[in-house]
């Protein structure tokens, strides 16, 4: 099992830029799929993908709505994965989980194991 505990959140302006960081322990890290999610506050029925990236930190993929503005990274010797944001909207306002798992997929169920989260709030 891989412990995972995100960090950067905050309340921000539209238009902002801002840098969430999920620091992971327990097993092997750097041979995992890493991902970010994010849903409202305790709604997890309406989590949703928003961006991968594989084990070598060659391939990534973003939902459609952060395409052009979130990159994705990872830093294997620190066993953390990044996600950087830019040109913030309020609609990116969510607490936004990290997870990690075997498997390179945009569907929750893939990954094993998932932080608590971080609340990201963008006002306009």
């Amino acid at each position: 099992q891989v412990q995972l505990v995100e960090s950067g959140g905050g309340s921000v302006q539209a238009g902002d830029s801002l840098r969430l960081a999920c620091a992971a322990s327990g097993r092997a890290f750097d041979h995992l799929v890493g991902a970010w999610f994010r849903q409202p506050l305790g709604n997890e029925r309406e989590r949703e993908f928003v961006a991968n990236i594989d084990w070598r930190d060659t391939t990534t993929d973003y939902s459609n709505s952060v395409r052009g503005r979130f990159t994705i990274s990872r830093d294997n010797d620190k066993s953390t994965i990044y996600l950087d944001m830019s040109t913030l909207k309020p609609e990116d306002t969510a607490v936004y989980i990290c997870a990690t798992g075997k498997a390179w997929s945009r569907w929750r169920q893939t990954y094993d194991d998932w932080g608590q989260g971080t609340q990201v709030t963008v006002s306009s």
